[in-house]
């Protein structure tokens, strides 16, 4: 497999896309807009996988709280997906780009036909400048949101999946952290932030600890996994703030942003 070294997937939490109140933070989701469009005019593809469908769901049918019931967490983000994709539509409208859903299960990319099938529609997507937004298609496959059968665990696995899936150079995950710290932040003011990972240990993996916030299902262990598939892959993994997506610009001029996984020779 040979890396596209103009193709760049960008994967966005739940905890970066909404405020503590579960709405969407609409100056952060404006401003990701906007740097992946400037991104898209610098001569990259971009696709975008995207959390938040649940939680903006959640919000918008008035619930006490996060729905725990399967049915429920599918309603939940059948409302919240149309949310986010009319979102997304009008904020890449105002910078002159066109966008396309992509919904995927864990057949997808497994199965040999839907898999073909998928790639064609990538690629018809980006050769004609349209950028894919992807996520789990959980308003149909509840495997995706608690069964023990799940192929993406969450996406941040399913961002690096995609990105290996679409032969990209590089995977971004915005997140609600600076990047990996050799402590635990919140509670260890002297943790130290890590700027290079040149390989992924089980020491490392040790010092990865839970979610930073209620609103997504992921933590830095399942990034440190993410990263893992990715690297291997030939892929560079970037773990960054998703609060100032305009990084993306500097993480593109390679300059020292959160924490760069270096990519395996393949």
């Amino acid at each position: 497999m040979s890396v596209s070294k103009k193709r760049i997937v960008v994967k966005v939490g739940t905890s970066t896309l909404t405020d503590e109140n579960g709405n969407i933070d609409i100056r952060t989701m404006d401003h990701l807009c906007r740097a992946l469009a400037g991104a898209e005019n610098m001569g990259y593809d971009l696709v975008l996988v995207s959390s938040g469908a649940i939680a903006v769901g959640a919000n918008k049918m008035r619930l006490a709280q996060k729905p725990k019931e399967i049915k429920m967490k599918q309603a939940a983000a059948s409302v919240g997906q149309t949310e986010l994709m009319h979102l997304y539509d009008k904020f890449f409208g105002e910078y002159n780009r066109m966008v396309g859903q992509i919904l995927l299960d864990n057949d997808d990319l497994t199965d040999q036909v839907r898999s073909e099938n998928l790639k064609n529609t990538f690629d018809a997507l980006l050769e004609n400048h349209i950028i894919p937004i992807v996520n789990e298609n959980d308003s149909v496959s509840h495997a995706e949101i608690e069964s023990e059968k799940k192929l993406f665990s969450d996406n941040d696995m399913l961002s690096a999946l995609v990105a290996v899936f679409c032969n990209a150079c590089k995977l971004i995950i915005f997140s609600d952290i600076d990047g990996l710290y050799d402590g635990n932040p919140s509670s260890d003011p002297s943790a130290k932030l890590i700027s290079r990972v040149e390989e992924i240990t089980d020491e490392l993996k040790g010092v990865a600890s839970g979610s930073g916030s209620n609103r997504g299902t992921g933590g830095m262990i399942t990034k440190l996994e993410a990263a893992e598939l990715a690297t291997k892959n030939g892929i560079d993994v970037l773990i960054t703030n998703g609060k100032h997506p305009e990084m993306l610009y500097d993480i593109i001029d390679k300059k020292k942003v959160g924490t760069l996984f270096v990519a395996k020779e393949i």
